[in-house]
């Protein structure tokens, strides 16, 4: 799969891949317990985290299904890095990736997340030519799930105590949306902008 030039540019943001030296502001998030719940791995202490980053360093380059390609979010006002934005290649033949996202609990409510997911989604179906992109986030969510739903993602499913995670059942809502669903947002989003214009 062809790679697009790193690091992404947003209004306010940079995507760029993430670097060694970025292990304590991943730390500032990573070892939260609202943030962990979410993770794959264990990172509660800097030895966990620094084996988290250094997997996300190395994630690069979508070469075969089951790679992730990781960009640390970083707000360009102070270059203060705020999160993580991810796509996981899981079927070559139908065309499909996971998409994965954390922010700080500091940064939230400010648009970042949507900001940084829809520049995902560009490079998803723009630039790496994929056909359908889900993500999946806990029923408790509701700030991710409104988020997938409003940027056009369509709720597939939603999983009732499908899980156990700490003693409690955890529920979970997978959301998806396919190349020419974001296409045709883009360009009616684009047409819009300039009739406004």
């Amino acid at each position: 799969m062809a790679m697009p030039d790193f690091p992404i540019e947003t209004e306010r943001l940079t995507l760029r891949n993430f670097h060694k030296s970025d292990l304590d502001a991943v730390m500032a998030y990573h070892a939260l317990p609202e943030v962990q719940r979410y993770l794959d791995w264990k990172a509660r202490d800097r030895g966990e985290v620094k084996a988290a980053l250094d997997a996300m360093c190395a994630q690069r380059r979508l070469t075969r299904p089951g790679d992730a390609l990781t960009m640390a979010v970083v707000r360009k006002a102070d270059d203060m890095l705020i999160g993580q934005i991810s796509l996981r290649w899981t079927d070559a033949t139908a065309g499909q990736a996971e998409l994965r996202f954390i922010l700080s609990p500091a940064q939230r409510r400010q648009g970042y997340a949507r900001e940084s997911v829809r520049a995902m989604l560009d490079l998803g179906f723009n630039e790496l030519g994929l056909h359908r992109i889900y993500a999946r986030c806990s029923g408790r969510n509701q700030a991710s799930a409104k988020l997938l739903k409003d940027i056009g993602m369509r709720l597939e499913a939603h999983f009732r105590e499908h899980a156990l995670f700490q003693g409690e059942w955890d529920e979970e809502l997978h959301f998806a949306i396919l190349d020419r669903e974001w296409l045709r947002g883009s360009k009616v989003k684009e047409l819009n902008h300039h009739m406004v214009a």
